[in-house]
């Protein structure tokens, strides 16, 4: 799992994962209300239809 830290710029908070600036937000009870609910999901198990590999992605439609 990455580092999250909390920077202020300006008026503005930016949430950083690791050296990358991911979000912005107006203030740092909301920044760092997501970030815990982000590690929180992190560190949930994965769902079932990942564990299987299936895909949500677009299946090929059947030509026949």
């Amino acid at each position: 799992m990455k580092k999250y830290s909390i920077v202020r710029i300006g008026s503005e908070y930016v949430v950083q994962a690791g050296e990358a600036r991911v979000l912005k937000v107006s203030s740092r009870r909301e920044a760092a209300k997501l970030v815990t609910d982000a590690a929180e999901l992190l560190q949930e198990e994965p769902a079932p239809a990942a564990e299987e590999g299936l895909s949500i992605g677009r299946d090929r439609p059947d030509v026949s």
